[in-house]
């Protein structure tokens, strides 16, 4: 007897089902393959499994020893296959992600750290990188970047996720009594991210870049904030960075700086379920970034 397993499977689903049609719903079949199998069951044992009526279905006596023989075995190989699925999909492994320096710290620390207690297989690292743009570090599960212009085209895939509204800050000494041209950018000390710097700002669908004087840089923003407080010159930050800062005041300008992005790089589609978790878990709880 060459009996086939998912013959003698899906004959155990329709005589618990009690009907085709709820047996092919519950196994996401047509009827007529259904059908199909339930005949090669009946050929290859050589006997009548099942006789079925417009209204109703009942075992005869090899369909009902045929059951009660091969439910138990099964059964068994089912919950089997649901073992071993679990090992497959359970979320697993080492996930290394890279982040930008100072970004929301006490809130992505908390948020990392309930992750790892949700998933205590999965061994989590975490760096960061100072600058622009870190490089397309192929070690890395994910990398999220602060970027305000697109990014530049590379093999990885880009989401977009948030967006941060920025402003130019300078310290309560800074006489501010007018709305500011851009142009009168360039006359103030600026403290830099880096030594050469543009500012952009949004000028209605277009940005404008000014050309800005650097007094110093630093790519710590708590040091360029630091610097700002101390009255060593103005700043572009993320307003998020001088939420608490009392000493600050921000310029009042004819327009303002284009919105911090926030995103996330990747290197394929068909991503582990490691990584899927993760993003599925940050992206959940964007909402305390924006609202910190």
């Amino acid at each position: 007897m060459n009996t086939r397993l998912d013959d003698l499977s899906m004959f155990v689903s329709l005589v618990e089902a009690g009907s085709f049609t709820l047996a092919a719903k519950q196994l996401n079949i047509p009827k007529s393959k259904l059908s199909r199998h339930l005949v090669q069951l009946e050929q290859t044992i050589g006997s009548q499994l099942l006789i079925r009526t417009t209204r109703s279905q009942q075992l005869t006596e090899s369909g009902y020893l045929l059951y009660q023989a091969s439910k138990t075995h099964i059964d068994a190989l089912r919950g089997v296959e649901e073992e071993i699925g679990s090992f497959i999909n359970e979320p697993k492994g080492q996930l290394t992600i890279l982040l930008p320096l100072e970004f929301f710290n006490q809130v992505i620390s908390s948020l990392i750290t309930e992750f790892a207690k949700n998933y205590p297989k999965i061994k989590l690292n975490c760096s960061h990188y100072s600058g622009s743009l870190p490089d397309n570090d192929h070690l890395y599960d994910l990398t999220f970047v602060l970027h305000e212009t697109d990014l530049p085209a590379s093999n990885w895939i880009a989401k977009a996720l948030l967006s941060f509204p920025q402003s130019i800050f300078a310290g309560r000494d800074f006489e501010n009594n007018e709305e500011l041209e851009l142009n009168a950018l360039k006359e103030l000390p600026c403290i830099l991210s880096e030594q050469q710097e543009q500012w952009l700002f949004r000028d209605g669908t277009d940005i404008q870049s000014v050309s800005v004087k650097g007094r110093a840089s630093f790519s710590s923003p708590s040091m360029r904030l630091q610097a700002v407080m101390q009255n060593l010159g103005v700043a572009k930050l993320p307003d998020y960075t001088c939420q608490e800062a009392c000493d600050l005041q921000r310029l009042r300008l004819v327009k303002q700086p284009v919105a911090m992005q926030l995103s996330v790089l990747y290197q394929s589609r068909d991503i582990p379920i490691k990584t899927r978790v993760f993003l599925d878990f940050f992206q959940s709880h964007l909402g305390r970034l924006s609202n910190d």
